[in-house]
């Protein structure tokens, strides 16, 4: 099989922390190491202070050049790196973040794009009104241009068909990968001395996303205020506006000593913190995949997780589906897991053999298809 030219934009790989950020680091691990006879271009606007992420030798970075390009790096990255990906005579390009630049169909490279997520088509009550007209602008129109569209599950693909109108023939589905640091088990001396770092309880509920409405944190708190024997509850995300309101309903329920906020964790500390839970609970509302429960099922932790969206994709049989706006479900299912240890042990089991699903070799397979294609 002859080499590769392929183009990624890689923005969010060197300056996003969240899942656009961890997706496009992940991908470009993963193609560079599983297929090392391509060749990887990555695009962006500038390299200062970036993240460091494994890659291959075969990676390049490619920044603007000229006084425009370097004084105006986000229109670079919309449509000024055009001359460059003609320059490199790239057979792909791949935007890994819902976009592409204007214009690309003025070149001979293929154009590919990743798409997340609907969700501000889906539930535009959750987006302020500038953020849907940009996103509508941005991503409807890169998906709409694209030669290929890659959608992160199934239920993504759907949306996409629903409330964009492309062609189900033009889309490809192509599960996200997990960084390998969640498939090393940290000893208990690392769990004992991450637990001490944070001043973390010996039990404890876990939920790591972004603070914000939809991923309804509500429902656990509610789920806590239900229980005899609750657990404390740490919760793992930038901090936000919206923590505020967490931290009203908190006081009202009576449990605010029970919450546990953390904020500006390091990558490198998720997976013991994983590892020192009783339990993963993911109680958001729509997601375009969940890697959080990937994440929690590598490090061998039962995963309680919402019904509907792509919840299933990702969770498989090793998670149990509650109802999100149920919160005595949630406290039932939390108490069950912690007594029964048939059912706790049942669950770890099923979930190390789920994520198998999502292995380095796997993905590179298909991400390869596609580009092929």
């Amino acid at each position: 099989m002859s080499a590769l030219k392929i183009g990624y934009d890689a923005k969010r790989a060197f300056f996003n922390n969240r899942g656009l950020g961890n997706y496009s680091r992940d991908t470009i691990r993963i193609m560079s190491t599983q297929r090392e006879n391509n060749r990887y271009f990555l695009f962006s606007p500038h390299c200062e202070s970036p993240i460091d992420f494994e890659r291959n030798s075969n990676c390049v970075t490619v920044e603007p050049e000229g006084f425009i390009g370097r004084r105006f790096p986000a229109l670079w990255r919309s449509s000024g790196c055009l001359s460059d990906i003609r320059k490199l005579e790239l057979d792909i390009y791949h935007g890994l973040s819902n976009e592409l630049p204007i214009g690309s169909g003025r070149t001979n490279t293929r154009y590919i794009v990743t798409m997340h997520d609907v969700i501000f088509l889906k539930h535009p009550e959750w987006f302020p009104l500038a953020d849907r007209y940009l996103f509508r602008m941005k991503y409807v129109n890169s998906c709409r241009r694209a030669d290929q569209v890659i959608a992160i599950s199934e239920a993504t693909k759907r949306d996409i068909v629903e409330f964009i109108g492309v062609d189900e023939q033009k889309i490809r589905v192509v599960y996200q990968g997990c960084n390998p640091l969640f498939h090393k088990e940290p000893s208990k001396d690392e769990v004992e001395a991450l637990r001490g770092k944070y001043k973390l309880p010996s039990a404890y509920l876990l939920t790591v996303c972004a603070i914000e409405e939809r991923k309804n944190h509500q429902c656990v708190m509610r789920a806590l205020s239900l229980m005899k024997d609750p657990l404390p509850y740490v919760i793992v995300g930038r901090e936000s506006a919206y923590k505020r309101e967490l931290e009203k309903l908190a006081a009202e329920l009576h449990i605010e000593h029970l919450i546990i906020w953390l904020h500006d964790v390091p990558t490198a500390d998720l997976p013991a913190l994983y590892h020192g839970a009783s339990i993963f609970v993911y109680p958001s509302l729509y997601e375009g995949f969940g890697i959080p429960i990937i994440e929690a099922e590598c490090c061998n932790l039962p995963v309680i997780t919402s019904q509907g969206s792509c919840f299933s994709e990702a969770g498989g049989q090793g998670a149990c589906y509650l109802d999100p706006k149920r919160p005595e479900d949630w406290a039932f299912a939390i108490k069950e897991i912690l007594e029964e240890e048939s059912v706790n042990a049942r669950m770890r089991h099923l979930g190390i053999l789920n994520v198998a699903r999502f292995n380095d070799e796997t993905i590179a397979h298909q991400l390869m298809d596609v580009y092929l294609e």
